[in-house]
């Protein structure tokens, strides 16, 4: 989807132009994929913005840098406020998308990363639906989700997303909306760029975190949700074959929010409707956000 441009990102500590926001052609992870990100909304809520879960994505980065051994100069805390003051500095009151960024700089030539700088940067815009809200048609992907043993599924890191854009690819070529990668053993992974549940028989399950997916801070949500309302989701490892028999599916991640998934490699699910158990978290999703939920209001972060 095109972006719209905003006046002011954040490089190192420094409020810069939108259109003089460059790095080096030289920069590593460019060229080795040396980078670590988060993607985060704001939603507009009463002429103000309200960050969703900023600090738990903020220790997401952190970590995802961690296991990378890259060193963010910069707290947590810092971080976080420096998001928020760059909301206020673009003077952004509409549903936002928000890109901390994480990467290599120029230094030394090679896949030895500790002679490259480690650079900080956030990136925010006004974004609406990723998917369709109305639901989305899928394809199962032929390429597998890279496994955790090769390369660390917890962390958010650019080079992996390659393998993400080849599953999107695929997809868009063959007229779906969304690919789900299976992981190496078979067993269903993720979207390219959310995680995935299912229904079956009053059952609702999600993919263990054994499956090498990443660990989505929607589909925590989705989670913390459901047990606070006496709702069992099961994680577990999930057949390709269970997709096709399911009575319902649907995606969640930061961008896609909460998708229902209308058909799977040609197959109705359901009937080929948004089903109850999407549609009610997909309503409860909503109300939270807009701070509509006094329970859920501390996963706000008001900017104004």
């Amino acid at each position: 989807m095109p972006i719209e441009s905003v006046e002011y990102v954040w490089m190192d500590g420094e409020f810069v132009k939108w259109d003089e926001a460059r790095v080096h052609i030289m920069t590593h992870s460019l060229h080795y994929g040396t980078a670590v990100f988060e993607g985060i909304r704001g939603y507009s809520v009463d002429n103000n913005v309200h960050v969703f879960r900023l600090k738990d994505h903020i220790r997401r980065l952190y970590n995802s840098a961690r296991i990378y051994l890259m060193d963010i100069p910069y707290s947590k805390d810092e971080f976080a406020d420096t998001v928020v003051g760059l909301i206020k500095k673009n003077s952004i009151r509409r549903n936002c998308y928000i890109r901390p960024l994480v990467f290599r700089g120029v230094g030394e030539f090679g896949l030895n990363p500790f002679g490259s700088p480690v650079h900080s940067a956030i990136i925010t815009f006004p974004l609406g639906a990723y998917l369709k809200e109305g639901g989305v048609r899928v394809c199962t992907s032929s390429w597998r989700r890279i496994p955790d043993e090769c390369m660390p599924s917890f962390a958010k890191t650019s080079g992996a997303y390659a393998n993400s854009i080849l599953a999107k690819i695929e997809a868009t070529k063959a007229g779906f909306d969304e690919a789900i990668l299976l992981d190496t053993r078979g067993h269903l992974g993720e979207g390219s760029g959310e995680n995935v549940f299912l229904v079956r028989d009053g059952q609702i399950y999600t993919p263990t975190l054994s499956s090498s997916i990443l660990e989505g801070i929607t589909r925590r949500s989705v989670l913390e949700i459901a047990k606070n309302e006496g709702i069992k989701i099961v994680e577990a490892s999930l057949l390709k074959s269970e997709l096709y028999i399911c009575d319902e599916a649907f995606f969640t991640g930061t961008a896609a929010e909460i998708t229902p998934i209308l058909e799977i490699d040609h197959r109705k699910i359901g009937d080929g409707k948004p089903g109850p158990v999407a549609s009610m978290f997909k309503e409860k999703f909503s109300k939270i956000a807009q701070g509509k939920q006094k329970k859920y209001r501390h996963w706000l972060t008001p900017v104004y």
